[in-house]
């Protein structure tokens, strides 16, 4: 019953948590932001790819989130009412900005 995970469990379990990749369009409180991830969708009749993005309000509990940066975001348990994502790292710093 109280066995541990094995190895396969684990990894078939982070790999529900997919992991995604957006900026950080606005900071909307000391440990919320707002993402914005963009990815390529290919349209069904045309063969077109077109541009789509979603929005995600991210906690980020150590404020590494830099207005214009690129983070990656996975989900977690809600945290509110719209915020079930959480900050990981931060992939490229604001254009502009020294590092």
């Amino acid at each position: 019953m109280g066995e541990a995970m094995t190895e396969d469990a684990k990894q078939t379990t982070m790999k529900l948590r997919r992991a995604r990749v957006g900026e950080v369009t606005s900071i909307s409180g000391t440990k919320s932001v707002v993402v914005t991830v963009e990815n390529l969708v290919r349209h069904a009749q045309y063969g077109k790819y077109i541009r789509r993005h979603s929005k995600f309000q991210v906690h980020d509990e150590k404020g590494i989130a830099r207005l214009g940066a690129l983070v990656e975001i996975v989900p977690c348990r809600p945290l509110s009412k719209t915020k079930a994502h959480r900050v990981v790292r931060e992939v490229r710093p604001p254009v502009g900005v020294q590092a």
